[in-house]
């Protein structure tokens, strides 16, 4: 049977199908976003980058003690490519699964996917609540407030700018530029 490449509007239909939690969608969006982003960077198929992206947490909300595994079950059975399945499972390397991210699209997901959501908290903390106005610098001050967007795994990211051989400034400051292009969609286009 030929593998489904799956087209935006499907994936996102089987997304809100498994997820109805607004800030996960958003997370979900902004993730797409970045990855969009980085496979422009890299001169990868943004699509394919940005599907991956926008699934990356379908299983989270349903079945938060299979995160990482239940998703595998899932795209298995709308016949997903097994690539597009593994680098969703990979972003959960060393946290919720043993799957480890070994493409370069793996291993920016694993990076950005913790990033976004210390950036994004970043922003809301701006007073103009505005992903366009937020830079490197003021993720970095946040960065070292351990107590500031705790839930946000700080040595994941750091793991993963060790494994793509970037800078975590690089990285932080492409990140805010994939996030800007969803300001909107992602609750971040603030009052500016």
């Amino acid at each position: 049977m030929e593998k489904n490449i799956p087209e935006r509007e499907e994936a996102f239909a089987l997304l809100l199908e498994y997820n109805k939690n607004d800030r996960l969608i958003k997370h979900a969006l902004s993730v797409e976003a970045v990855m969009r982003h980085f496979a422009e960077i890299f001169n990868e198929d943004p699509e394919k980058w940005g599907t991956i992206g926008l699934m990356h947490d379908l299983d989270y909300e349903m079945y938060p003690e299979e995160h990482c595994k239940k998703v595998r079950e899932i795209l298995s059975g709308s016949n997903w490519p097994e690539e597009y399945i593994h680098a969703i499972e990979s972003h959960g390397y060393g946290l919720c699964c043993d799957v480890e991210p070994v493409e370069r699209m793996e291993k920016v997901l694993y990076t950005i996917d913790e990033l976004t959501g210390l950036i994004a908290a970043t922003a809301l903390m701006r007073p103009s609540k505005s992903i366009m106005d937020t830079e490197t610098k003021s993720v970095k001050k946040k960065w070292n407030q351990k107590g500031f967007a705790a839930g946000a795994n700080r040595e994941v990211i750091e793991n993963g700018a060790g494994m793509l051989d970037l800078s975590l400034d690089y990285i932080i400051e492409e990140t805010i530029k994939g996030m800007r292009k969803s300001a909107e969609a992602i609750g971040l286009k603030g009052e500016l």
